[in-house]
């Protein structure tokens, strides 16, 4: 009678089982790349607010009117 290896049983009972296995160092590797991915839009999300403020004070939205209809408090 033959013995059968209860190994394969085991790890296909694993969560994730059907996941490739990537090593550590590569995990390692892009979290670091996400952290500074992260750290850039950051960085460029505020600079896109300042950005956007100097824009604002640089020219301010002009109020219009309809046209044809005089200001308020032009006497034309």
């Amino acid at each position: 009678m033959r013995e059968v290896d209860p190994a394969p049983e085991f790890f296909s009972s694993l969560p994730g089982a059907d996941e490739a296995v990537v090593p550590e160092s590569e995990v390692k590797r892009l979290q670091a790349q996400v952290r500074e991915l992260e750290r850039l839009l950051g960085k460029k999300t505020l600079e896109n607010e300042i950005l956007k403020e100097a824009l604002e004070l640089a020219h301010p939205k002009k109020r219009t009117s309809l046209p044809g209809l005089p200001l308020k408090g032009d006497s034309r």
